[in-house]
């Protein structure tokens, strides 16, 4: 092997990480905005299974308050 094919080879492997990181990435804020439309519905439509799950009403309005990108 010559050293631009290991040059390349190297080059195409960060890409693709890049891009599957990007997918993760990605993956995480669609999963963490249906959540938070979840949580944002039951507490709108049944309020009980809130305190069910051992929140407070203050931490739902605070979770429902971040952006998707934000943990």
């Amino acid at each position: 092997m010559n050293h631009t094919f290991k040059a390349r080879h190297a080059a195409i492997a960060r890409w693709h990480c890049s891009v599957t990181n990007l997918r993760d990435i990605i993956a995480t804020w669609r999963e963490r905005s249906r959540f938070r439309g979840d949580l944002e519905q039951i507490s709108r439509d049944n309020p009980y299974l809130i305190d069910d799950i051992g929140l407070t009403k203050r931490q739902v309005e605070a979770e429902l308050a971040k952006p998707f990108w934000q943990v």
